[in-house]
């Protein structure tokens, strides 16, 4: 069922808001962010395609900035290969086995490989190779993250929350998810909120 989620940052200024279409084994996403703090002002926009084997197949970023605006937009073709398009110029690049992406300040691209991997059912353990795209400048690069569950859901019907470990560099955090794989709160980063916006989920 199509849904509205809205996180809210963690210690700083920062909404963001986008429509969830899931699918059977992917789920297609249009969200909008704001966000002011340690990396500046910003506002930034997106569109996600998943596929169904919970891969990375269209990401469409435009990021904006007092000075500029930025737009890139990524292709993971049936076979593997990854190209990449700002609009004055394209790359294919080097991307290797990847199958994910990560846009930074988004809590919603740490559900990609936690929903891919079921890790919010069954107990896991994986360091990834993931296509990381930083804003509000929009760079790309590849980097390793590793995501270990501590918890499964907490419902014996597969209701309930799970926590899944989240480390890259010197960053590790442990993400509580609903049983969608979406995350209610990445500490240090985001909350998700209720449509009231007065009660923040567990975590």
């Amino acid at each position: 069922m199509t849904s509205m989620l809205t996180w809210q940052a963690d210690g700083e200024v920062g909404l963001e808001g986008a429509r969830f279409l899931p699918g059977a084994g992917g789920f297609r996403a249009l969200s909008r962010m704001v966000r002011s703090g340690a990396g500046g002002e910003f506002t930034a926009s997106y569109r996600l395609v998943v596929g169904e084997d919970g891969t990375v197949q269209r990401l469409s970023v435009t990021a904006a900035t007092a000075e500029r605006e930025r737009h890139l937009t990524i292709n993971r073709t049936e076979d593997g290969q990854w190209l990449l398009d700002t609009g004055s110029g394209s790359a294919q690049p080097e991307f290797g086995s990847a199958v994910d992406v990560d846009l930074e300040y988004s809590p919603l691209f740490n559900t990609l490989p936690i929903r891919r991997l079921g890790l919010h059912r069954e107990p896991g353990d994986h360091t990834l190779s993931v296509v990381f795209v930083s804003l509000p400048d929009l760079e790309v690069r590849l980097v390793d993250q590793r995501y270990r569950t501590v918890s499964t859901l907490t419902g014996g019907d597969g209701s309930g929350q799970a926590v899944v470990e989240f480390s890259s560099g010197d960053v590790t955090a442990e993400l509580v998810v609903d049983p969608d794989g979406v995350i209610c709160h990445y500490p240090g980063l985001a909350r998700r909120v209720s449509p009231q916006g007065a009660t923040p989920a567990a975590g």
